[in-house]
């Protein structure tokens, strides 16, 4: 338990003795370096309780916690502030119970604790994924790993975008210029390909729209009635109706997509549980269309298009299917959503990682499912996150102007050997070792600047100053992380003998356990606000602590074998707390760099 949640209770306790009055919350803050504490109880917000002077209240506060708590030695009281000295053996002890705890700071699921399905990447299949994917996928892979920790049983999944006129348009543009070429024959991963005739069928559709343009057609009717454009759509009636030959030919486009996307995850370090086909799920979203049909949640215009009328609610009205009998995305989300319940029963809650720009998509979604009366639907989240622009501006898919994810991640590896090299940090690495460790840089830095951002916050990404050996960035925490294990390489203890509570510690250990104290906090406060940015930085302050005690105290020229030990065994568990966090940030961290 960390020093504010003891202290807690114990001022609450002093409160309702000394003034007979319950308080609700007790204020914490930091002691101020110029005066003697190791924790501030801020005063003021209890006298709307407690009616008097803030310094007595202090003062008989601070007596009580003296005089009832071994763990507090002195207090002194400065206008509404009471600073708390606290006992050393305070620390020792908790030292004591966490040293040897490999999982400190992380909980394991209730009996009956209802599972959270995290859904993340969800790409559609016409093109490969690109630097919005990756925020997404890093996002809802750190949400996730991030709820387990906390003692949650989580599913990873993602809904596959597997059909749609998009898809078609890829389709056509390969069926019409291809020439039967494939990842094989050109050597290109499946969804580079596959990108590569989305970019096509946009370029074509273009030089379509213009030239009737140029016959006298207005450029509105123009752009409905390209003749490109109309075949995509027969297309994508012909899928729904179950044509052979195109449903062959989707299948076929599809796989290569799949093989694609599986090498990014795997270069990314994401993984998923189950996955879902949005070709599969709409149909289950029609069948539900019709029941809510009955029901009276939905209702059907003149023209046979279905609708749900949100208006009492605040927003309006929205299609759930068109009037051809064609679905929607939102028919498909209802369908996703059921269907992902009835395969796991245990849900009971669900986290959807998608770009700001659905927010209101998501506000609709949540609530129809809650009028067809779905008890978890209340326990549903949207991760909201903001968009990812680069120096050069913003992306876009059917231009060909996106940043393309495989492409970044070799780049960040790079990036990390020119800044490694100029460095000259690594002699003695063979150049397999050398490799290994430069993918390890280059993917840490990008994942921790994006990480480390709230996620509803715009990133302005900027490769080279992500890969920076000082201040808070990914390669910084590894760097502390290594040098932390070539301590423990010399020191080669492995007695883990107990500190004796008579050990005098010096402030910057104990600056260092405070820190320590409050990574299983931080672990709930991430999970409770679907935030890796609160992990994240609080791995850069832990580290920042560890480097300030590693530059006032020597480790391994200490006074004694006691202090030795002692100042090893708190290296190591700094160590571990970091690789925890950054594991749940999907960071490795290197043993040597």
């Amino acid at each position: 338990m960390s020093l504010q949640n003891t202290l807690t209770n114990f001022v609450k306790e002093a409160v309702k003795a000394k003034y007979s009055i319950d308080i609700e919350t007790v204020e914490f803050q930091a002691t101020r370096k110029e005066f003697a504490g190791d924790i501030t109880v801020v005063i003021f917000p209890m006298l709307r309780f407690v009616k008097g002077n803030p310094v007595q209240i202090g003062e008989t506060i601070g007596n009580y916690l003296v005089e009832n708590v071994n763990d507090v030695k002195a207090f002194n009281v400065v206008k509404g502030f009471l600073n708390i000295e606290i006992n050393d053996s305070f620390y020792v002890d908790f030292f004591n119970t966490v040293k040897d705890d490999a999982q400190f700071g992380f909980e394991s699921p209730g009996a009956n604790e209802k599972a959270v399905m995290v859904e993340y990447s969800s790409p559609n299949t016409n093109k490969p994924l690109h630097l919005g994917h990756i925020r997404n996928n890093l996002l809802g892979y750190s949400v996730a790993e991030i709820l387990k920790a906390s003692g949650k049983k989580v599913y990873k999944t993602q809904i596959i975008n597997d059909r749609g006129i998009h898809i078609c348009k890829s389709m056509l543009a390969w069926k019409r210029f291809g020439n039967n070429e494939t990842p094989e024959s050109t050597g290109l991963k499946g969804d580079k390909l596959v990108g590569n005739y989305y970019v096509k069928f946009d370029q074509e559709y273009k030089k379509e729209i213009q030239n009737l343009i140029n016959s006298g057609t207005d450029e509105k009717e123009a752009k409905a009635t390209a003749p490109i454009l109309l075949e995509a759509q027969d297309m994508l009636r012909k899928w729904e109706a179950g044509d052979d030959e195109v449903v062959a030919l989707w299948q076929k486009m599809n796989n290569w997509v799949y093989d694609g996307f599986n090498q990014t995850y795997n270069n990314l370090g994401v993984d998923f549980d189950t996955l879902y086909y949005e070709s599969n799920t709409y149909l289950l979203g029609k069948e539900f269309v019709a029941e809510g049909l009955k029901t009276g949640v939905f209702y059907k215009k003149e023209d046979g298009s279905v609708w749900c009328d949100l208006t009492e609610d605040g927003l309006d009205e929205k299609i759930v299917q068109r009037a051809d009998g064609t679905a929607v995305y939102m028919t498909q989300d209802i369908g996703t959503a059921i269907q992902r319940v009835n395969d796991y029963p245990d849900v009971g809650g669900m986290v959807y990682t998608v770009g700001n720009e659905q927010d209101y998509h998501f506000q609709v979604l949540f609530l129809i499912l809650k009028k067809l009366g779905f008890d978890w639907a209340e326990n549903l989240y949207h991760l909201s996150y903001g968009m990812v622009d680069l120096p050069s501006g913003k992306m876009k898919s059917r231009e060909g102007t996106v940043v393309d994810a495989d492409d970044l991640i070799v780049d960040m590896a790079t990036t990390a050997e020119e800044i490694s090299e100029e460095l000259g940090k690594l002699d003695g690495y063979s150049e397999a070792e050398k490799k290994e460790l430069y993918k390890t840089i280059g993917l840490g830095a990008l994942k921790y600047y994006i990480l480390k951002v709230d996620p509803k916050k715009r990133i302005l990404f900027d490769p080279k100053e992500s890969i920076d050996f000082q201040g808070n960035t990914g390669p910084f925490i590894q760097y502390t992380y290594a040098r932390i294990q070539s301590i423990l390489r010399k020191a080669d203890l492995n007695d883990a003998k107990e500190i004796n509570e008579s050990i005098v510690l010096h402030s910057k250990e104990k600056e260092l356990l405070k820190q320590i104290q409050l990574f299983p906090e931080v672990v709930q406060n991430a999970a409770q606000n679907h935030s890796p940015a609160l992990v994240a930085n609080y791995t850069y302050d832990l580290v920042k602590e560890f480097n300030s005690f590693y530059q006032n105290v020597s480790i391994l020229g200490a006074d004694s074998d006691t202090e030795k030990v002692f100042r090893v065994q708190l290296s190591q568990v700094v160590s571990n707390t970091i690789k925890n966090a950054f594991g749940l940030l999907g960071i490795n961290v290197p043993e040597r760099m």
